[in-house]
């Protein structure tokens, strides 16, 4: 019990000292200070301490009792100014009052004598009963079925309840109480009234993920660079889409993809497998950027590897967490997760706490680097400069090393303040030092995958191996010698795919497709059937395809093969106009639909291993030539069939033979030229 009767108790946990304020502290250790001079006659307590003019004569203890010293200090306290002893709240001192101080300092030490209203044990709100507490959910419910209401529409909408419902005798509570009601319950519901209404219907979970490794659980997410930066082929300001790996154990951003315009999923496929590979070292990196994690040495790593590593972690992650977006929960992904195996564990609806890491990563680097940039353009329109498309001087390819070098120089190194771990919260540790901590725990597993995982990772066309054209994967036929023994063949797989191969194709660049040979396990490249000798044909994505073969059709033609496809597809992409007057020639939207076509061309070499031979050696130009020269007189022909067959609809009957009409002549002598004229069905002349 305290001096007004109360447990010291709070919470169901007792008092602490550390609970009271800096005011009440000090008013405690007044107080002490007057009972220590009661009981010993000395302010400190002791006559080691003594203060001068100390002890006071009635304070003496040798000339006084104890009974005497504590009238002494009634007296002098009630001699004191009345303001002055209530804010010691000894207004109405008493010996009996100097005698309960003594027993709760002797029990508790000095929060014996803090009052017990200075640390009261929160009560709630006592005004809200049962009848306004139903009040107030049936108002939150409507509240979520109707447009956004006021704190004060909800506040009359709880009086209406109450006294429809229970009558005009029940108390409802002041306004100011509704609104900490409502805040303590439901939250500010300062957002949107759909964004609201989506997250009040959705259960919140209960369950609590511990994360105790590197890898255990992986964040992804993507959000718009706010940065305008520069395509390497027109050199025009575009917007790109940045999408991040960031390791939940650790805070290490341990993969990152710059996507011109949107991201897709084999985007997010290559994300993943840049999580499992060691970066390599970069041009203009000093030792400084090499591996640097204890316990296991840089020549070691490189070793497996096959080349300088830099300080990142690399790990195989167990759980990939992520937002809703398309690109994240496609059958695509699914086949990568079951490739990679690993667990796919989306984000619940309108819960950014799930990926707050993640976001907040974001808005560290916007704020250490992004905003130092000439191009930033800010959050939002009214935050944006005069013009950041003029000022942006970064290109994509500069940024994009920018931000590797940054990542690895600054961000691992940073020390984390708010995301200490729990075993040191309050040491001063960085990404790197925490993966270093866990590797000295736990070791690191150096398990670099095969390059046949870039191949594993492209989505998977079911086809069949036609005899004389290859495979058929989105509209374009592929060919190459390795489909020599399987031409015409059906595959031993049954089930939904019965009899069908498997061929891998990336998106981003459609000029080529994968093929496993099941002879020996290798991967190799078939080539589009018409695609010119060298690279004359730039890269073009499977959106660039469709486009393609809907300007075929939309322009009538009915290709006897691909070659008459070509024409089209070079007039789309321009790949015949001259550099010079790409700009004049071409719209900002198709600059940008170009530049980004050649982006992501660029990414896919970049993930493709490079031992992969080709296997569809180009032809010679003399024996090109006259196969399309052969094409063309088959088209011709076909063209000519085609009109004759429009002229005469229905087959002529043929004329009598030769030898039945002299026949017919010497047996009824008939006159020459009369052979010729029609007869009836039972030979004779009408």
């Amino acid at each position: 019990m305290d001096l007004h009767g109360q447990r010291v108790v709070m919470g169901g946990q007792r008092r602490r000292a550390e609970d009271l304020g800096e005011r009440d502290l000090e008013r405690a250790r007044i107080r002490l200070v007057h009972l220590l001079e009661v009981e010993t006659g000395f302010r400190s307590g002791s006559r080691m301490w003594a203060q001068p003019g100390e002890p006071r004569p009635e304070y003496d203890p040798d000339r006084t009792t104890l009974t005497e010293r504590r009238r002494a200090k009634v007296a002098e306290l009630k001699a004191l100014n009345r303001q002055d002893a209530k804010l010691l709240g000894l207004e109405w001192i008493s010996e009996r009052t100097l005698e309960r101080m003594a027993a709760e300092r002797d029990e508790h030490g000095l929060l014996g004598l803090a009052d017990g209203r200075w640390t009261r044990a929160l009560s709630g709100h006592q005004s809200v009963t049962p009848q306004v507490a139903e009040a107030i959910h049936a108002v939150h419910a409507e509240s979520l079925h109707r447009s956004r209401l006021s704190m004060k529409t909800k506040e009359r909408m709880i009086h209406q309840y109450v006294r429809e419902k229970f009558g005009p005798d029940v108390r409802v509570p002041h306004y100011t109480t509704l609104s900490k009601v409502w805040k303590e319950w439901f939250g500010p519901q300062g957002a949107r009234q759909r964004y609201v209404r989506s997250a009040s219907a959705v259960e919140t979970g209960r369950s609590k993920v511990v994360i105790s490794r590197p890898g255990q659980v992986v964040v992804l997410d993507t959000t718009p660079l706010p940065v305008k930066v520069l395509d390497d082929v027109f050199a025009s300001p575009i917007s790109v889409d940045l999408t991040l790996a960031m390791d939940a154990h650790t805070h290490s951003l341990v993969a990152f993809r710059l996507t011109p315009v949107s991201d897709a999923s084999v985007e997010v496929a290559m994300l993943l497998r840049d999580v499992l590979l060691p970066l390599p070292m970069r041009p203009g990196w000093g030792p400084e950027m090499e591996w640097p994690y204890p316990g296991v040495p840089a020549a070691l790593v490189a070793e497996f590897a096959g080349y300088p590593v830099a300080g990142r972690p690399f790990f195989a992650p167990e759980t990939v967490t992520s937002d809703h977006g398309s690109v994240y929960k496609n059958h695509h992904m699914l086949q990568v997760a079951r490739t990679l195996g690993v667990d796919l564990l989306p984000a619940r609806m309108m819960r950014p706490s799930d990926k707050a890491a993640c976001e907040r990563a974001f808005a560290g680097i916007q704020s250490l680097l992004l905003e130092l940039l000439l191009g930033y353009r800010g959050v939002d329109v009214a935050d944006r400069g005069v013009d950041p498309e003029g000022d942006a001087v970064w290109t994509l390819e500069e940024t994009e090393h920018l931000l590797a070098t940054w990542m690895v120089k600054v961000w691992q190194n940073r020390r984390l303040n708010q995301y200490a771990p729990a075993w040191d919260p309050g040491g001063r540790h960085s990404p790197n030092t925490l993966f270093a901590a866990a590797a000295a725990r736990d070791g690191i597993a150096l398990e670099v995958p095969e390059p046949r995982l870039y191949y594993e990772l492209l989505p998977a066309h079911f086809v069949k191996i036609h005899g004389r054209r290859g495979v058929k994967v989105g509209g374009l036929w592929y060919d190459g010698p390795v489909l020599a023994p399987y031409r015409g063949r059906l595959s031993d797989r049954s089930g939904r795919h019965r009899g069908k191969w498997v061929v891998s194709r990336d998106p981003r660049d459609c000029r080529e497709v994968f093929f496993e040979d099941p002879a020996d396990g290798s991967w190799h490249a078939l080539r589009w059937t018409e695609l010119p000798p060298g690279d004359d044909v730039p890269a073009f994505s499977d959106s660039r395809e469709r486009e393609v073969l809907r300007e075929a059709a939309r322009a009538g033609l009915k290709p006897l093969d691909d070659r008459e496809l070509l024409p089209v597809l070079l007039d789309l992409v321009a790949a015949r106009t001259p550099v010079t007057a790409w700009p004049t020639q071409m719209s900002k939207q198709q600059r940008a639909e170009r530049a980004r076509e050649l982006a992501r061309a660029r990414s896919a070499a970049a993930d493709r291993p490079r031992s992969l031979p080709r296997s569809l050696p180009a032809a010679a130009p003399a024996a090109r030539s006259v196969e399309l020269a052969r094409q063309t007189q088959r088209a011709v022909a076909a063209d000519r069939r085609e009109r004759r067959e429009a002229a005469v609809p229905g087959r002529p009957e043929p004329p009598p033979l030769l030898g039945e009409v002299l026949r017919a002549r010497s047996m009824f002598l008939l006159p020459e030229g009369e052979g010729d004229r029609p007869t009836g069905s039972d030979g004779e002349r009408p």
